[in-house]
């Protein structure tokens, strides 16, 4: 069996040598390709871990609902350079240019960032829907941020925002961590009366008389169930 063996391999050793040979040619291309592909994946992930990223919405005031403001917001894990603002009015007329003109005087908005930190964020002025109600949530209005990495590369986003979204917006009570800011300054209010003198503490004090005499209250209750009973 081992001579058959040994013969075959001696009969078709060229055959053999050439499959060899193409088995370690495509094992190379294999790891060629999966390098190139190992290599433009990292590169991916290290201009995910710089990429800039900013977020604008429209948002209402945690205290006052009719309230709306711009929240701009760099969402990204890189700081984002040149920062620079343009808007126009998709459809609304002169009410969309009045929103405008309301969120821009903020003057971030006008001028530009020259550095904006990841999770940094910045509110513009507001404007308000309680006055011109059905006129505002008719807009919808266009801005166009352009921004660049540090490393150079420049991004252009588009965000459209459509006032009518905010039709039919309520909220019941107050937010709570405005109920609790609320409640910590009163603390702080009365603690600082209490210490500078402003108010004294009221304060019921238990003496040893009147434990005494509670005591002895309790003892002829006592006295008085066990002589029913008997």
């Amino acid at each position: 069996m081992i001579n058959d063996v040994l013969l075959f391999l001696n009969e078709n050793s060229g055959a053999l040598t050439v499959i060899f040979s193409a088995l370690v040619t495509i094992s190379t291309v294999v790891y060629a390709v999966l390098t190139g592909v190992l290599v433009r994946e990292t590169r991916k992930m290290r201009e995910v871990q710089t990429e800039p990223r900013i977020e604008i919405t429209l948002k209402p005031y945690d205290t006052a609902i009719n309230f709306l403001r711009l929240r701009v917001r760099n969402i990204g894990n890189g700081p984002a350079k040149n920062v620079r603002f343009k808007w126009e009015v998709v459809s609304g007329g002169r009410i969309g240019e009045g929103i405008l003109e309301d969120l821009a005087k903020t003057n971030f908005l006008n001028t530009g960032l020259k550095y904006f930190g990841p999770n940094q964020d910045l509110n513009s002025h507001y404007t308000r829907l309680d006055e011109g109600y059905e006129e505002k949530l008719s807009c919808v209005l266009l801005y166009i941020v352009f921004y660049e990495s540090i490393s150079g590369v420049r991004y252009e986003d588009r965000v459209i925002i459509d006032m009518s979204e905010f039709r039919g917006l309520y909220r019941f009570g107050v937010p709570s961590l405005y109920s609790i800011s609320k409640s910590i300054e009163k603390m702080q209010k009365d603690f600082g009366h209490v210490v500078t003198g402003f108010k004294r503490i009221h304060a019921d004090i238990y003496t040893q008389e009147d434990r005494e005499a509670k005591r002895k209250e309790v003892d002829a209750y006592c006295a008085e169930r066990e002589s029913k009973k008997s």
